[in-house]
């Protein structure tokens, strides 16, 4: 809700400031860029030293599905078999409710062809959390956070 009322003040700077300066030889619309979030953060590994994670998500929670994507990058670090870096994209759904909290907002994002889906419950603005896929919350929930950037 923040954002969407970010965004229609931003558009509304950008009317005003049109109009301020006089008329032009051309209309032109003002043009809403489409919203993008990136959360990173370092998940915890038991056999490496981390799990670097970045997702970026775009578009708008009240979007349609398909303006509503992602890509997700995950790098393991210090691991005995070096695995290659690990990407998807795909598409995010918004899920209501956890098993703890009914009114959660919970971010649900589907790889395109192979990978498993995951699962973020929003913390607030600027922190998801990596929750199981039954909506509930691990016991090392802090360590399971990534911030927005």
């Amino acid at each position: 809700m923040q954002i969407r009322t970010l965004l229609a003040g931003t558009a509304l700077a950008a009317l005003l400031a049109g109009c301020a300066a006089g008329p032009t030889d051309q209309a032109v619309a003002p043009e809403m860029e489409a919203t993008t979030a990136t959360y990173q953060g370092t998940l915890p590994c038991r056999n490496c030293d981390g799990i670097d994670l970045n997702v970026t998500l775009n578009g708008e929670e009240q979007g349609a599905i398909d303006e509503r994507t992602f890509d997700l990058e995950a790098s393991y670090r210090g691991h005995p078999q070096s695995p290659p870096d690990e990407n998807y994209t795909g598409n995010w759904e918004v899920l209501q409710g956890t098993e703890q909290d009914s009114s959660a907002t919970v971010y649900e994002l589907t790889p395109d062809g192979e990978g498993q889906t995951y699962y973020f419950l929003r913390v607030d603005q600027q922190t998801l959390e990596l929750i199981d896929p039954n909506l509930r919350r691990f016991q090392n929930s802090e360590m399971l956070q990534l911030k927005r950037l």
